[in-house]
């Protein structure tokens, strides 16, 4: 009630505290064009009719612009941080009053008497008119914008000393606004001294009153030398980790302190104060691959006003789902998920901290393996979209529990792939893992047998679109290595490398998460689809590991060790995105391609998993791995290959034949 009669005053009177003087100043201004106007207009003397008109009507132009400018809303903030928007608010102004003048002048006809006494009506100049105009916009908006001149240069000229030195990278828009934050804010106690910029365009300019210095890759080095800033903030948020990585490099010799803008998807999900986003360089902005960005509330448009179900919502790539999700409005968000304390902290942040209506969430607390479970899930919910994130992704915790690892995420996966065929659900997403490309381990396998299991549901429940997603390591995930180097480097070393020819693909949870939801607009109905993204290019981890330890402000030669410990059963050199027999397709999609593949019948499918679940009922981990790295070694035969030869003896379709026969 309050807010609304808050409101309702705003509306009906314009006007904050500090109001009235700048109306009172406004009021003079236009009081000083008006009279310029007749002056400038008549520079040879001006008429004594003209001079009985300005005098007449000079004070009731004046308190009639008043209402004027109150109703263009132009006194809704001070005039110190006037902008683009009060600009426009003030022309809009101007061109009322100088038309309600003309008007009232027509209508009202001031008389002036000649020699004679005859009254002679007089109506207002049209130069005059055009010179109150001009005047009266240049000093209204000119008094706006010098007001905020001198307030922002204020804190710079008075700081005196103890100003720290800083040196922004990027002369785009992301600079700009860290510029005016800091003139604006006085208690940051910063000075500026310059810009850094690889547009050619930009070079030797001034932006705001800075000079860009030069570029940040062969000048970067000069500047540092001559400008000595006493720190570095990289304000580019969509700047390749290349650029990232070259300006922490030149700045740590120096000893340098860097820090970043939020990248394009922190900047989309978070608020509050510029001063407050800008933090310190991570290992995800240095690892070189161009940020990927994408318009979620176009894209994600089919999620809208839609039941969506959201498997191990309180994991990593989970979470990071209901988040985004959350942001474009489905009708209610069901997060799913086994761990009481996961679905209790991502209920309280998407509440408390994302504002997101207690009525569109729906926690449940459920396993994905228990049959029963999940069915009261789907029949109560009835979601029409579903995202199976639910996953164990520990590798070699995976070979260590075979029997548990291929419950949870081939059967499981099977089951709730069912369940949302049985139940109508119009798309189905899996999140799979560039492990499940030629599989050498446990974890690899078992999601492999994911995919499968979705292949053969679409071709039972052809009403629902099903697609897999196939992506590598995730940087910060539950299974990531960063999150483990950290605890390394915090605890004085060593860092562990299994190979120091070991490559991996990295990308960020919140680029993972975009990508996901823009597969699942892509999925369709004839089969299901795996989608694969672009990663960019494979990280070498001895390089990761250095660049963690050298971002903590140490030197892996001297501080902290690197050991190279050997690689583990089953871990491959190089991970792979696509199998041998998967042709890559392009997508409608940037960074999105599809794996088109033969497809397996659903019989063939039916027997390898009764097969399977035969060994896990008895529980032998033993013959359960090697049986599933036999068949996930040998699923498909390659696209070249016939009918005739796929029952060839000997051949990957014949094992797959062997299981129906």
């Amino acid at each position: 009630m309050h807010a609304m009669r808050q409101g309702l005053r705003s509306a009906v009177f314009p006007l904050h505290r500090y109001a009235v003087p700048q109306l009172l100043g406004d009021a003079a201004l236009t009081g000083l064009a008006y009279y310029l106007a007749y002056q400038l207009r008549f520079g040879n003397g001006l008429p004594h009719a003209y001079v009985e008109l300005r005098d007449q009507t000079l004070w009731w132009v004046v308190l009639g612009s008043i209402p004027v400018l109150v109703l263009s809303r132009v006194y809704q903030r001070r005039w110190i941080y006037a902008g683009q928007s009060d600009y426009e608010a003030v022309a809009r102004a101007v061109v009322v009053i100088v038309l309600l003048t003309v008007a009232a002048i027509d209508v009202i006809r001031p008389a002036h008497r000649d020699q004679l006494g005859h009254a002679i009506a007089v109506s207002l100049p049209n130069g005059v008119t055009v010179l109150f105009a001009l005047l009266l916009i240049v000093f209204l908006v000119g008094a706006r914008a010098v007001t905020r001149v001198i307030y922002e240069r204020r804190p710079l000229m008075l700081m005196g000393a103890g100003r720290r030195r800083v040196l922004i990278a990027g002369a785009g828009e992301g600079g700009r606004l860290v510029l005016r934050e800091i003139v604006r804010n006085r208690d940051l106690r910063l000075e500026v001294v310059g810009f850094l910029d690889d547009d050619p365009l930009k070079q030797r300019i001034r932006i705001d009153g800075v000079r860009v210095r030069g570029d940040t890759e062969k000048d970067l080095p000069r500047i540092l030398d001559d400008a000595e800033p006493d720190e570095v903030i990289i304000a580019i948020p969509s700047a390749p980790g290349t650029t990232r990585a070259r300006i922490a490099r030149e700045c740590r010799k120096r000893g340098i302190p860097v820090r970043t803008l939020p990248t394009v998807f922190e900047l989309l999900q978070n608020g509050g104060a510029l001063s407050r986003q800008v933090r310190e360089v991570r290992v995800e902005d240095v690892l070189g691959r161009d940020p990927v960005s994408m318009d979620l509330e176009k894209f994600g448009e089919y999620l809208s006003g839609a039941t969506v179900l959201v498997t191990g919502a309180g994991g990593s790539i989970g979470a990071e789902l209901c988040r985004q999700i959350a942001r474009v409005e489905p009708r209610r968000l069901v997060l799913v998920d086994h761990a009481e304390d996961n679905l209790f902290e991502i209920r309280r942040e998407l509440e408390e901290e994302r504002h997101v209506p207690a009525s569109m969430l729906r926690p449940v607390l459920a396993d994905c393996k228990e049959n029963e479970r999940m069915r009261e899930v789907f029949a109560e919910q009835q979601p029409s979209i579903v995202f199976h994130a639910a996953a164990y992704k520990h590798v070699a915790l995976m070979e260590a529990n075979a029997v548990e690892a291929i419950r949870n995420n081939a059967l499981a996966t099977r089951l709730v792939a069912e369940l949302a065929g049985e139940t109508g659900t119009a798309r189905f997403v899996l999140v799979s893992t560039d492990k499940a490309v030629a599989p050498a381990t446990v974890m690899g396998a078992s999601k492999a047998l994911a995919e499968l299991a979705i292949e053969a549901a679409a071709s039972r429940h052809p009403q629902t679109a099903y697609a897999a997603v196939r992506f590598g390591n995730v940087l910060g995930s539950s299974g990531s290595v960063v999150p483990i180097f950290r605890r390394q480097i915090e605890r004085g070393g060593p860092v562990t490398v299994t190979d120091e020819r070991m490559a991996r693909y990295f990308m960020t949870i919140p680029e993972a998460v975009h990508l996901i939801l823009r597969s699942g607009a892509l999925a369709g109905q004839d089969a299901a689809r795996t989608f694969v993204l672009d990663m960019g290019e494979p990280v070498k981890i001895l390089d990761l590991a250095r660049a963690m330890i050298e971002l903590s402000g140490l030197d892996p030669e001297r501080d902290i060790d690197i050991e190279i410990i050997g690689a583990r059963q089953g871990e491959k050199l190089d991970e792979q995105l696509f199998n041998d027999w998967e042709q890559r397709r392009d997508t409608e999609a940037e960074k999105i391609f599809l794996a088109e593949r033969p497809a397996l019948s659903a019989r063939a499918v039916e027997a390898i998993f009764a097969e399977i679940a035969q060994l896990v009922g008895d529980g032998d981990a033993g013959q359960l791995a090697r049986r599933v790295g036999d068949l996930t070694s040998g699923l498909r035969a390659p696209a070249a290959v016939g009918a005739k030869d796929a029952n060839a003896a000997g051949s990957p379709a014949a094992l797959v034949h062997s299981q129906v026969s």
